[in-house]
């Protein structure tokens, strides 16, 4: 018996990268996929519905049940019709795998209000619209009465945790994606849903421009930068066997995963008065000496 069979699964932005390597590992798993993909360019710019369709496809050859979705994840009613595509083909959700996504890099002094929501848009709101259809979904059936086991696989960044330098749109809504899996899984445990979030690095058409040297495929040897390596654990985070983890985030790359240490409350002072500004510069430096150094936002030396 494979570790997801029967499980229905949607994948978005699964046209091509991460989503399609998770697309195809979760039907390997013996899951029924919901292939979703705008089939847009890097840039977030034109629509196709060939990627989602072959990612389909290829699932079916190999044997698998899949079905193709274009909607737009961003869009409230795109993901209300994401959700009951999944229910009319194969007659409930099991989990569902946020990871469409596209950036608009640019330094902050150069950056446009529409390059900056135009990210934000399909991160963070494409995570949130088909969560909430989702979540909607299990809340009834658990009011009803019915089992539910079911999960959610948000897809945050390195940039997210860390920062990165000509990213702070994409920075910014990754960080975003952390604290709404961090509240949703709070809010979604009575119902029987978990909720995590991966911080892959691997190489896609995204982190391929980015990154062309750290990106480049070896000649031979393990491939460290390939998709599929993430795909592991987003289909075990989707499987029955992970219900007593949630509200955590995993960095994965190649063949590490490690969890992602977050904010927590550090060395504090209280004077049990209202401090004087002049005050306050030795006891923050003292913090800060007690504290342990921040990682390096990406892209500073």
């Amino acid at each position: 018996m494979s570790l997801c069979d029967g499980r229905v699964v949607i994948v978005t932005g699964a046209g091509g990268g991460l989503g399609r390597a998770h697309a195809l590992a979760f039907a390997a798993a013996g899951a029924r996929v919901v292939v979703n993909d705008i089939g847009t360019s890097r840039e977030g710019e034109g629509a196709s519905a060939a990627p989602a369709q072959q990612v389909v496809d290829e699932i079916r050859a190999a044997g698998g049940e899949a079905v193709a979705n274009t909607d737009d994840v961003a869009d409230w009613d795109g993901a209300q019709r994401l959700v009951q595509q999944a229910l009319d083909a194969f007659g409930t959700l099991d989990v569902l795998v946020n990871n469409a996504g596209f950036l608009r890099d640019r330094m902050l002094v150069s950056m446009s209000v529409e390059e900056w929501d135009a990210v934000s848009r399909v991160h963070l709101r494409g995570h949130f619209c088909p969560l909430r259809h989702a979540a909607g979904y299990w809340r009834d059936q658990s009011k009803q009465g019915a089992p539910v086991d079911a999960r959610i696989v948000n897809t945050s960044s390195g940039a997210g945790l860390m920062g990165s330098v000509a990213q702070g749109n994409y920075s910014a809504a990754k960080a975003g994606i952390v604290g709404l899996t961090l509240v949703a899984a709070a809010e979604m445990a009575r119902y029987g849903v978990t909720v995590n979030a991966i911080a892959p690095a691997a190489r896609t058409r995204m982190t391929e421009v980015a990154m062309p040297d750290m990106m480049r495929a070896p000649d031979e040897g393990f491939d460290a930068m390939a998709p599929d390596n993430v795909s592991p654990l987003v289909v075990w985070l989707g499987s029955a066997d992970s219900r007593d983890v949630t509200g955590r985030v995993f960095e994965v790359e190649g063949g590490i995963v490690s969890v992602a240490d977050g904010w927590q409350h550090g060395p504090r002072v209280d004077k049990a008065a209202r401090w004087l500004p002049e005050e306050l510069g030795s006891v923050v430096r003292d913090l800060l000496d007690k504290a342990p150094p921040p990682a390096p936002v990406y892209g500073t030396s």
